[in-house]
């Protein structure tokens, strides 16, 4: 018959083998996961990156090209590097007259990126600017269709992000899933995707989930955010991040998801707990 007391004693002795021994070995991974560099630019970026490898993060989003070999000192990769600085949010993809400066500078980029293990790029579709839509993604298609070949020969991809027009990007045209998506079907690249940002997406559109799900196939990155305020992923937000990173891996999805939230206190725990929140 077993004591109370041998109980206690057999469940101390395996606690502390337990811990001797250091916690069991996770289960595969079923989401990689990066943080953006803007974000905690006050922190040195080989102390990021020491820190990222700690949490278990795979790499640093949003990075130029001078810094992309820093993370690779800590296990890391870049995750999405800028490749053409002639892009800016307000002035991209959508004039015609900026498509051969963005190939120029693509040309040198991508393979930079590609040499340095850097898996994404950042493309923007510019503001309105009192073009319609209709004109803006014609145009926008003619200048992915222009570049796409760049990324494809070098195995790196080219993602045009979503961004909100409502609070944050006044007039930028890829301000919608729909929109986004009829551009990637056009092109039809494997190389050329969007980068669904689910704050801004959140804030135009909402529905993250089911838009994610029908729409998986056009998405090669993620960004996470709290809405409002873009701050941290906890109950003071109204998206449940725990059950869009499940969601999110759900459908497959193989690229990054990407915390692009600027914390409200210390920035390093903010970013730990945002990563066991979204360990799907």
């Amino acid at each position: 018959m077993v004591t109370r007391r041998q109980v206690i004693g057999t469940s101390l002795t395996l606690a502390a083998s337990a811990a001797v021994a250091g916690p069991a070995t996770p289960s595969r991974k079923r989401l990689k996961q990066s943080v953006s560099r803007w974000c905690y630019e006050k922190i040195p970026l080989d102390q990021l990156c020491a820190f990222a490898a700690k949490i278990g993060l795979d790499g640093i989003d949003l990075l130029e090209p001078k810094d992309y070999d820093v993370p690779r000192r800590h296990g890391l990769r870049c995750t999405m590097g800028y490749a053409a600085d002639v892009m800016q949010i307000p002035n991209g993809l959508n004039r015609t007259e900026n498509h051969a400066a963005i190939e120029a500078q693509y040309r040198v980029g991508i393979p930079q990126a590609a040499k340095a293990g850097v898996p994404n790029v950042i493309a923007f579709s510019g503001n309105r600017k009192g073009m319609s839509d209709e004109q803006g993604a014609e145009n926008t298609i003619a200048g992915l269709n222009r570049v796409k070949k760049i990324a494809e020969d070098n195995n790196v991809t080219i993602c045009l992000e979503l961004l909100n027009s409502k609070v944050d990007h006044k007039d930028y045209m890829a301000d919608h899933t729909a929109w986004g998506a009829r551009v990637m079907e056009a092109v039809g690249s494997p190389h050329v995707k969007l980068l669904y940002d689910a704050y801004h997406m959140q804030i135009m559109e909402g529905d993250l989930i089911d838009t994610v799900r029908q729409n998986i196939r056009w998405i090669g990155h993620v960004h996470t955010g709290g809405v409002p305020g873009r701050h941290d992923l906890d109950d003071t937000q109204e998206v449940n991040w725990g059950t869009f990173a499940r969601a999110l891996a759900d459908t497959g999805f193989d690229g990054y998801l990407a915390h692009e939230f600027v914390p409200r206190g210390d920035p390093l725990p903010a970013l730990a707990r945002a990563v066991k929140t979204c360990a799907a």
